[in-house]
């Protein structure tokens, strides 16, 4: 660890890199050697998910959202991906010194308005104020607790297993870029910025065999499927024909020459499903407003060596590996 040097823009690789061998080791135990994007334990004959996120988002404000709104939802997305009911919040303010109280208020008031659309409080939080230059605008943490419903788990997830996403890609990430950049792009793209606990619930409720869930931000696709494929031990196929993008996104995507798969999303869930059930889940997501788009991307397979493969779509496989570097940096 002692030779790797953090900068800017790292890649997914390195995160992982990060939280196994410097994080998760020197805090080592029970609850943090899973993984999970929120600890699990138990208290009083049930079970509850904690997490807890950073955001330094830059613009803070941004197409179909800003820092106040991600700040809610990134919550509440990495308790729903571990099977629990969002229910409760904290969240902690670092402020530059000279920041429009105009401006801030705007961003907590879009913290209420997701809070209570989604029927969480925030309960208690905490505020610094550093001297101009030491931060950019506002930095925002939140942690949450929510009652688990169901457990999945890497240790779930089987050879035969579907996975399934419900949207398309990359939308948040290239409308930060967008926004940062100021590029003149004839379509506007939005951030797909939402909570997420909404279909997680849905897919609960019908009783369809979910093994594991998790939101691909950071690193997109590319990363998490392949944090996944190592902690679960098992190969993963994803089908590039299958992934769902808005022509806008690609058509951005090549100009650019960044790879979809790479690009953060804020508003989507992978879903491993037991296969028996993976077309009843699918059924069920396209019903939900925040599902309509959701395809069959992949499946996990028995292939030895845990690995990611994408099946092109001109009908080759390669490998597809940790992103090298971080496409779009700051997108949460």
């Amino acid at each position: 660890m002692n030779n790797i040097t953090l900068s800017y823009g790292s890649g997914g690789s390195l995160t992982h890199k990060l939280v196994v061998e410097l994080f998760a080791s020197a805090f080592k135990n029970e609850y943090l050697d899973k993984l999970d994007d929120s600890a699990i334990f138990r208290l009083k004959g049930a079970e509850y998910a904690y997490t807890t996120d950073s955001f330094v988002v830059d613009p803070i404000f941004f197409p179909g959202g800003d820092i106040g709104k991600l700040a809610v939802c990134g919550a509440i997305n990495d308790l729903a991906s571990c099977g629990a009911q969002p229910m409760y919040l904290t969240t902690g303010f670092i402020l530059e010194e000279g920041l429009s109280f105009d401006i801030l208020k705007r961003v907590v008031f879009s913290m209420a308005r997701e809070a209570r659309k989604q029927n969480v409080s925030i309960v208690a939080g905490d505020t610094k104020v550093v001297p101009k230059g030491k931060v950019d605008k506002i930095f925002i943490n939140t942690s949450g607790i929510g009652i688990v419903k169901k457990r999945v788990g890497l240790s779930l997830i089987r050879p035969g297993d579907k996975i399934i996403i419900n949207g398309n890609i990359g939308m948040h990430g290239l409308s930060i870029l967008l926004s940062r950049e100021g590029f003149s792009y004839k379509s506007t793209l939005e951030s797909d910025c939402n909570s997420l606990w909404g279909i997680v619930k849905s897919l609960l409720n019908s009783n369809v065999e979910v093994h594991f869930m998790r939101d691909p931000t950071r690193g997109g696709v590319s990363a998490v499927v392949n944090e996944i494929s190592i902690g679960s031990g098992c190969s993963i196929s994803l089908f590039e024909d299958n992934i769902p993008i808005k022509p806008s996104a690609r058509h951005l995507s090549e100009i650019l020459g960044l790879e979809p798969l790479d690009i953060a999303n804020e508003g989507k869930m992978l879903f491993f499903i037991g296969a028996r059930d993976a077309a009843k889940a699918l059924g069920i997501l396209k019903k939900t407003p925040l599902g309509r788009d959701a395809a069959m991307i992949g499946e996990v397979t028995s292939e030895a060596g845990s690995k990611v493969y994408l099946h092109t779509l001109v009908g080759g496989r390669k490998i597809l590996g940790f992103p090298v570097t971080e496409p779009i940096p700051r997108i949460c």
